[in-house]
């Protein structure tokens, strides 16, 4: 079952550490993924497993984020992605280095993604097996100025 905000918006599943990021650093070098899920120009895809990653994340002592601060940053996250429930026979993917890795994989091929944006070179050595586009978050800031630059 999928809670979507828009059907025809491209469909990306973000890596832990993207969204994060784009989170922590709101002026950082991915603020234009952030102000572009913001505008609504793509649809963050979500699962059980990829935001109980996140809020697992954001907790960790380094960032020094009060409940309030998380609570916050996923406010400006959550509320602009779909969300995806995967079937028990999860879809068949690839094998991954990364066993940690095979939830944003599942989510991309069970939820029509277009892209999986990471910088994890587990995910990104899968790239050319999967229906969906495997980038950095550089080619992804690159694919979203195309979208936006009318032809």
């Amino acid at each position: 079952m999928e809670k979507s905000k828009d059907k025809n918006a491209v469909r990306a599943v973000l890596d832990t550490n993207i969204a994060v990021s784009a989170l922590l650093f709101a002026h950082g070098r991915l603020a234009p993924i952030r102000l572009a899920w913001q505008a609504q120009e793509f649809a963050p895809l979500v699962s059980a497993a990829t935001t109980g990653e996140l809020i697992r994340v954001l907790s960790y002592p380094k960032f020094k984020l009060s409940s309030a601060d998380r609570d916050e940053l996923l406010a400006d996250y959550l509320p602009y992605c779909t969300t995806a429930r995967l079937p028990r026979k999860t879809p068949k993917i690839p094998a991954c280095r990364d066993s940690g890795d095979l939830p944003f994989l599942q989510l991309a091929a069970h939820a029509g993604a277009a892209f999986l944006v990471t910088g994890d070179r587990d995910l990104l050595d899968v790239r050319g097996k999967m229906h969906f586009a495997i980038v950095t978050a550089e080619a992804f800031k690159s694919e979203l100025e195309k979208l936006q630059r009318p032809d």
